[in-house]
């Protein structure tokens, strides 16, 4: 893998994590179409969504101290963690598997484009922090540990699942960005403790460092101006580019 190679996929990463796209779809998507791009699982992935991980603890900084605070969210969060991570180490091999198949990426990204879809037409959605209870959580927690699949968006998903539960558009989209914290750290752990010591000595770490700054720094800067798109947009707009993007990579 090329530096080139690297700062590309680090802005896919840091542009796509944050809209209900898919951030992983696209990465299979783009190195697809990389000639000779290789990689020890999909560890660069996860550095790259460790990037972006890095960038939502800045941004949201002050909320997350705020968490600490608040027992009732820190509960709820640690309990869409705990499905979160059970389906993570259960199916980790066959979720990996997925990520060398386009065309199964095509597809999950195509329901990921139903999903929002049906997410935008749901209508009196008025629950906050004050009114999520644990069976939200979990089940929300259930959907990201499903959207681990490449092409199923987590935030998508995740906030759609939201929106299903009469759960606010901000506070959706706030519960998604926090609970991706330990759901991204922990896909972290279990990547790394696999590697065998010919794959860590084959890795071109320099790349790989380049690859989480991008995707770090780009990550940040797109938070505020995508958090206030989709506070102010609705939902479809991300279906329908769902739904494009998902054709053509099934036919390319």
């Amino acid at each position: 893998m090329t530096i080139l190679q690297s700062i590309i996929l680090g802005v896919i990463q840091g542009l796509t994590e944050f809209l209900p796209v898919s951030s992983s779809g696209h990465l299979v998507f783009i190195q697809s179409l990389i000639k000779g791009f290789n990689q020890p699982g999909v560890l660069f992935d996860v550095v790259l969504h460790l990037g972006t991980l890095v960038a939502v603890i800045v941004y949201f900084k002050d909320r997350i101290l705020k968490v600490s605070k608040d027992v009732k969210l820190l509960i709820c969060i640690i309990l869409a963690t705990i499905p979160t991570g059970v389906i993570g180490v259960l199916f980790k091999d066959k979720f990996e598997v997925m990520f060398s198949n386009v065309k199964l990426v095509s597809i999950s990204l195509m329901i990921t484009g139903i999903i929002i879809f049906i997410a935008d037409r749901i209508k009196d959605v008025n629950k906050d922090i004050n009114m999520i209870n644990w069976i939200d959580s979990v089940i929300i927690g259930i959907v990201q540990g499903i959207a681990i699949i490449p092409g199923i968006s987590r935030s998508g998903s995740t906030i759609s699942t939201g929106i299903f539960l009469k759960l606010n558009k901000k506070f959706a989209m706030e519960f998604s960005f926090l609970i991706s914290i330990p759901a991204i750290l922990g896909a972290m752990v279990l990547e790394v403790k696999d590697l065998t010591r010919e794959e860590l000595l084959n890795i071109n770490y320099f790349a790989y460092i380049v690859g989480f700054f991008i995707s770090a720094i780009v990550g940040y800067l797109s938070i505020k101006v995508l958090l206030n798109f989709l506070q102010k947009q609705r939902l479809y707009v991300f279906s329908i580019y769902c739904f494009v993007i998902s054709l053509l990579m099934f036919f390319v």
